[in-house]
């Protein structure tokens, strides 16, 4: 090929690369409606939010912090998404390759042997023995912008396991500290049951010897045993819980199921300092949010992909080497090279290439509708997180004057039933139970606030590391 035609190739090359088949990518467009209003309440109008905070300025529990880092450290989920970003980044870098020519190294000995039958006539050539080395070379010019798509698919792709490891983190920093907070207040309701056993069987001692005075009978006895085998019949499954929890918080680390190290309840301070920010500022915080975008990126780039592979492909061969019939002629006078130029159209494929497009516009449009549900379960799950704070936060006062009044209740009844025939024993039955049960709620609502921060802190976007 001349430098002429090698001038006309280029021209075409050059054309046909002027006519723009792919679109450019442009972030989705959310409305500003919904940008300013994906949760229902607001703790401040600026960009300040838990999800610029440290998690160890959230959970200061020093022995939640070692069970924390051991999980990000062990955790067999982050460790197969971080396989998944060694993955996207090797695909990535093979993508960005696509872009060089190829280049082969050329080394043959060939020898053909000609027959008298197959030349037709009484003629024969030669045996041939040719020894050749040398490289050739192809290169794909990227007229259309599939490699281009092809690197930007592998580039969103790259970045959407990196978005979904940090996803996958946050999810279990927060999994940890609700496991956790879930086994302290286990490990409380046992003690109030424990501290319950002990009283009820006082009282078994205690209405035996008023049945032998003479002011209570056979009956009341056995509702008082009844009422202590109500309690101690939950401490197997209270037992049972603290077992299962701990076996779940070993598997988040990692680890053989074992007895877990930790603080009580009542040691834990609740962080309330609960900064919502804008509600924009999810499309940036929220892990899973950035990784549904990138989908939605890589989805795009895939049908520009689709759509370039609808058009010709216009490619530059060449082969340059050493050729000769004698090794001992090889280096004199044996170079030789070629140089072409091809352009190729599938025909019969066309109909299965336009129908690939339009495979990947349907699979583009659902990326962005997972999108955009994506960040509308965002905003709800803050909203939900900060309700279910603020309503164990309220029942905190008015859970006190509850235990309080039940614990003077039954001391009353206690008295009158000792000193008056004006109460019934099944008062002093009803108020024992009543009171345990406030006690156990008491700890379930220190609970909800825990965990609804730290549902409050993933549903931000999982602070930093």
């Amino acid at each position: 090929m001349n430098l002429k035609n090698l001038i006309i190739l280029a021209g075409v090359a050059g054309f046909f690369y002027s006519c723009k088949v792919t679109d450019t990518y442009k972030t989705p467009e959310v409305e500003q409606s919904r940008k300013d209003n994906l949760f229902r309440q607001k703790t401040n109008n600026d960009s300040t939010s838990v999800a610029n905070v440290q998690w160890k300025q959230i959970f200061t529990d020093e022995k939640l912090q070692g069970i924390i880092n051991k999980t990000i450290q062990n955790n067999l989920d982050l460790k197969i998404a971080v396989t998944r970003i060694q993955e996207a980044s090797a695909v990535f870098k093979q993508s960005k390759l696509q872009n060089l020519p190829s280049v082969d190294g050329i080394a043959s000995i060939t020898e053909t042997k000609n027959s008298g039958a197959a030349q037709g006539g009484n003629f024969v050539m030669p045996d041939l023995l040719v020894y050749r080395l040398g490289i050739s070379t192809g290169w794909e010019i990227d007229v259309w912008g599939r490699i281009k798509a092809l690197k930007n698919s592998a580039y969103a792709g790259f970045l959407q396991t990196d978005a979904a490891k940090r996803a996958v983190q946050t999810q279990m920093v927060a999994q940890a500290a609700s496991l956790y907070y879930q086994l302290i207040s286990l490990d409380k309701q046992l003690e109030i049951t424990k501290q319950t056993i002990e009283l009820r069987k006082k009282d078994v001692e205690t209405v035996e010897l008023l049945m032998d005075a003479a002011y209570l009978t056979g009956a009341d006895v056995e509702q008082s045993k009844a009422n202590l085998y109500s309690a101690q019949l939950t401490v197997p499954d209270l037992e049972l819980q603290i077992q299962q929890t701990e076996n779940a918080l070993t598997i988040l680390m990692n680890d053989n199921p074992q007895s877990i190290e930790r603080n009580s309840i009542d040691s834990q301070v609740v962080y309330t300092d609960l900064k919502t920010g804008v509600p924009a500022s999810l499309l940036k915080n929220r892990p899973d949010v950035q990784a549904a975008e990138l989908t939605f990126r890589q989805a795009f780039e895939n049908k520009n992909m689709a759509m370039a592979q609808v058009y010709p492909t216009i490619s530059i061969t060449g082969t340059l080497g050493l050729s000769s019939r004698t090794l001992e002629s090889f280096f004199t006078n044996s170079l030789f090279y070629t140089l072409g130029g091809t352009v190729t159209q599938n025909i019969f494929q066309m109909g299965t290439r336009k129908a690939q497009v339009r495979i990947m516009e349907a699979r583009k449009m659902q990326a962005y509708y997972t999108f955009e549900k994506t960040l509308l379960t965002a905003g709800s799950e803050v909203s939900n997180s900060l309700l279910s704070y603020q309503k164990a936060k309220e029942k905190e006062t008015t859970r006190q004057l509850q235990i309080q009044s039940l614990e003077k209740a039954l001391e009353y009844n206690k008295e009158l039933l000792t000193y008056s025939s004006n109460t019934n024993y099944v008062n002093v039955l009803t108020s024992e139970q009543s009171l345990l049960q406030a006690r156990l709620s008491g700890v379930n609502d220190k609970l909800q606030q825990l965990q609804a921060v730290t549902e409050f802190y993933r549903a931000l976007g999982g602070g930093q590391f």
